[in-house]
């Protein structure tokens, strides 16, 4: 079973969860359905996925206590104003056909609109109503960190980034340690372009395990949380058996030396201004 993590507001997390990103709606009840049977109790959502509803249905299905589940939202990019932001968390709620969130992010900063610390004000006012238990966002760089912390003296409990072997963000992980804010993986298999590297696969091949569970092995080994997504029964099962064995300090050693500045595969969240 996957560890829980402690998170900086007291609550805590499931390290190891399900993405739904590129999930159609169409499917996601039964993705997310055969993810809680398969173990996961942290299933990340976001508005923007479009997938909100598919999500509450597989919640409502599951026969497992709600209590027992971790459901993470995010707050989309066009809805930054406080009256949008507090609209769009409604329409979020409803579709997930819950009481309260356990985890809402802002899904990106937008720097060139200038309003995430106001979303992130938003964000503080649901969590002081007890509408949502933590606050965090998702692909925000130091400066934009500091800024909401400086100007709200709230701190996220999560900061949900682009991270993988080929892009590992060591240069501002000690920042995220010193503050207690925990990182959590997007793209953790590298947008599936990882699962072809070689030096990967023989890692792999050395633990009998595929280069999947290998990645998403190191990425509970470097203390992350993780969220990696399939589509497939199979695969959603096997990224979920990965506690039957460890990668030794050679193994971590070679993936360190694989990191890359070129390896982002998404958005540069320093100038993403997309809008959904």
């Amino acid at each position: 079973m996957t560890e829980q993590i402690p998170l900086n507001d007291g609550a805590t997390i499931p390290q190891l969860g399900l993405g739904v990103w590129q999930v159609d709606k169409g499917i996601t009840a039964q993705v997310v359905g055969w993810g809680i049977e398969a173990g996961y109790r942290l299933i990340d959502t976001a508005e923007g996925y479009q997938n909100e509803e598919g999500v509450g249905r597989a919640i409502r299905g599951a026969g497992v206590p709600r209590g027992e589940l971790f459901i993470t939202s995010k707050l989309r990019n066009g809805a930054h104003q406080r009256d949008a932001a507090l609209k769009a968390f409604d329409d979020t709620m409803e579709k997930l056909g819950i009481e309260q969130i356990d985890l809402f992010l802002i899904h990106w900063p937008v720097p060139s609109r200038d309003k995430y610390v106001e979303a992130w004000k938003a964000l503080v006012e649901l969590r002081q109503a007890g509408r949502i238990k933590s606050i965090g966002v998702s692909n925000f760089n130091q400066d934009h960190l500091e800024r909401i912390i400086a100007e709200t003296g709230v701190t996220p409990v999560v900061n949900q980034i682009e991270l993988h072997p080929h892009f590992q963000q060591r240069g501002i992980r000690d920042f995220h340690a010193r503050h207690d804010i925990r990182i959590e993986s997007w793209s953790p298999l590298g947008s599936g372009r990882l699962l072809s590297d070689p030096t990967l696969s023989g890692i792999a091949r050395k633990h009998g395990k595929s280069t999947a569970q290998t990645i998403i092995r190191w990425h509970l080994q470097e203390g992350l949380i993780v969220i990696p997504k399939s589509i497939r029964q199979d695969r959603i099962a096997a990224n979920f058996d990965v506690f039957d064995f460890e990668l030794d300090a050679q193994d971590l050693e070679t993936i360190r030396g694989m990191d890359s500045p070129d390896g982002r595969t998404g958005p540069n969240p320093a100038t993403a201004s997309f809008l959904f």
